[in-house]
């Protein structure tokens, strides 16, 4: 398959990542978790653009977060918010190992109710929550990114059922409406990359 070719040339995972891909094997959720493609993009991309500070809405175990906290300036935060509290416990003890600990701040609890009360601007937004609720992440997340800032949403193919003719059930249905509206938004341009199960790469103009 093109996603275990595209592992093979793809940097490994390694030291806590691998942890915590390990663990989350045996999770009851395990394909949500990012993995190493799609990790390894994401650390790149924070790489290059040396953020001050990212928001992620979803959590999960902490995987994500690791990889985007990579490319934080020194004085950099990234601030990851997670509704389960069974895996924000999970996640904190996967950030209280890391280098980078001092720059995760786990937030739990409903994330729409959450963003509003940051009040801070964003260089990046990575998006992995519940589905549903996308546009209205975005809509909330939008306005406090910076200039040629970014974000990031996970899961826009949604294990291919975006492409179902008529679409059925409601992941899908949000995914492709979600996808609809940025498309239609002037404020931004946008990629959709297949990596994985789809990530739509947005730049805020």
């Amino acid at each position: 398959m093109a996603d275990q070719y595209a592992a093979k040339f793809t940097s490994s995972d390694g030291g806590l990542l691998a942890e915590i891909a390990a663990f989350t094997a045996k999770h009851p959720h395990a394909h949500m978790l990012s993995g190493q493609v799609q990790g390894n993009f994401l650390s790149i991309i924070s790489t290059l653009l040396r953020p001050l500070r990212i928001l992620e809405i979803g959590t999960f175990t902490g995987y994500s977060a690791l990889c985007l906290a990579k490319g934080l300036q020194a004085k950099g935060k990234l601030y990851t918010i997670e509704l389960r509290e069974e895996d924000a416990r999970h996640a904190q003890l996967f950030f209280n190992k890391s280098l980078h600990s001092y720059q995760i701040v786990q937030l739990v609890g409903n994330a729409k109710e959450i963003i509003p009360s940051l009040k801070e601007n964003w260089d990046i937004v990575f998006i992995d929550a519940d589905k549903t609720n996308y546009i209205d992440y975005y809509e909330l997340s939008l306005p406090l990114v910076k200039s040629n800032g970014l974000i990031i949403a996970d899961n826009v193919l949604f294990h291919g059922q975006v492409l179902g003719q008529p679409l059925s059930g409601k992941n899908a249905i949000a995914i492709n409406a979600f996808n609809q509206h940025v498309k239609d938004d002037e404020r931004v341009e946008q990629v959709l990359l297949t990596i994985r199960d789809g990530l739509l790469l947005i730049r805020k103009k």
